[in-house]
């Protein structure tokens, strides 16, 4: 087969290294892609969310599978813009199709749909700018901390949680009236702080069946002890320890079967990645969001423990056959580490050279934000590089990303030292 993922972060990365392992796949391309996707297969110079330049290329390359890293794309409708097109109807795309990704689209849908099918999350509600002095009443209400989510996309960087009342009332003025975070922030859901230990849960489905894959933590903050300002994440473990068989069985009833079965009773197409963020309040599991593709730098340690041939998932994804595959696990834990330019998340530069990748052996390198300049491996992003091994549990994988990590340089390069602190 011939097979296209879309991105060029460490996710498209991970899941370009899983997909070059299958026997099924002849040429492998991925648009815009990064420096790692470079050496495992083509990468194509144009963006995810250029729709004309994917169809081109799709049918210039014979693509037969076609697979959505990012969210944007699908918010955006590319799979939809695939099924209305008489030339690239036929060819699979691994993503939700619009009604499915405004899941991740907008944070008042996301809510809505879980009360509609009585999926544990915080109470919540949803103001605009013309009802600014309700959403006041509503924070005087609450006790602290304050959650304020912007409703639509903001790259991760939309949530904040605030311990003071004036503070959260300024920012939801400046989210709302100043467009802090532009039309994401349009309207603002405010929901009540749950305090729990949070954890990511990944689903496959074909809109039907589904398969549940590996559990990942992730650390958000950049600071360590879980300090400072959110990113993208810097850093994932897998599995999570304190995920036992009854808490699972809890997630599974309460969470993704009426998840996957409000999709059919709602009409909503759905054949894809469904990632579930979700905070484990004493035992009981709620609902943070919901994503409609996979996290990352989750993926980083969730695809490397899937021993299935990852071509063969995705075809049952595309085909609605799901139930026909079995998904098998590497019993190890996985853990990744996170490298990024410094500055991040705020102002950073690009273009610093990245040396010692090859002298890392025991672990598997994911780029993040990397690109080639002069023949060299350079930073072209805020989060660079991900390093991931694997471990009889979580301290010895950490232990051995951190050795390679140490091997690897960049101006300014900074990662934190301390994951699994809470576990």
């Amino acid at each position: 087969m011939n097979i296209l993922i879309l991105g060029s972060g460490g996710r498209e990365h991970t899941l370009t290294w899983k997909i070059a392992q299958s026997p099924q796949t002849e040429k492998l391309f991925v648009a815009p892609g990064n420096a790692g996707t470079h050496e495992i297969a083509v990468n194509v110079p144009i963006a995810a969310d250029d729709f004309e330049a994917v169809k081109k290329l799709v049918i210039d390359e014979e693509i037969d599978l076609v697979v959505v890293g990012p969210e944007d794309p699908l918010v955006k409708g590319i799979h939809d813009f695939f099924l209305q097109d008489e030339a690239l109807r036929a060819i699979p795309v691994i993503g939700p199709q619009k009604a499915g990704a405004i899941l991740e689209g907008s944070k008042q849908f996301a809510k809505e749909f879980m009360l509609r099918h009585n999926i544990p999350t915080a109470a919540y509600e949803c103001f605009t700018e013309k009802s600014l002095e309700a959403g006041y009443a509503f924070l005087e209400k609450l006790s602290p901390p304050y959650v304020l989510k912007a409703d639509g996309l903001a790259a991760g960087k939309g949530v904040l949680i605030l311990s003071d009342l004036n503070e959260a009332k300024n920012e939801l003025k400046s989210m709302l009236v100043d467009a802090k975070f532009g039309n994401a922030s349009t309207k603002v859901v405010i929901e009540e702080f749950l305090s729990g230990i949070e954890l990511s849960v990944f689903v496959l489905t074909d809109g039907k069946n589904y398969v549940t894959l590996p559990t990942a933590k992730d650390y958000k903050r950049i600071g360590e002890g879980d300090t400072g300002l959110n990113t993208g994440g810097m850093g994932a473990i897998s599995p999570v320890p304190f995920a036992d068989e009854i808490f699972m069985q809890k997630v599974e009833e309460r969470i993704i079967k009426p998840t996957i079965d409000g999709f059919s009773k709602d009409g909503i197409p759905y054949k894809g990645f469904v990632f579930i963020g979700l905070i484990k309040v004493g035992e009981e599991p709620y609902v943070i969001e919901y994503n409609v593709r996979m996290g990352d730098p989750e993926t980083e340690v969730v695809i490397p423990r899937i021993k299935t041939d990852m071509v063969d998932l995705l075809k049952a994804t595309a085909t609605g056959t799901l139930d026909k595959v079995s998904l098998e696990i590497d019993d190890r834990t996985a853990t990744t580490v996170m490298t990024v330019s410094g500055g991040y998340p705020e102002a950073y530069e690009k273009g610093k050279v990245i040396s010692g990748i090859d002298a890392i052996a025991d672990s598997i390198v994911f780029h993040a934000g990397t690109t080639f300049k002069d023949g060299q491996v350079v930073t072209s992003g805020g989060r660079v590089i991900a390093v991931t091994s694997y471990g009889e549990d979580f301290k010895e994988a950490l232990q051995k990303s951190y050795e390679s990590v140490s091997k690897m340089d960049f101006e300014g390069m900074y990662y934190r030292k301390d994951l699994g602190f809470d576990l």
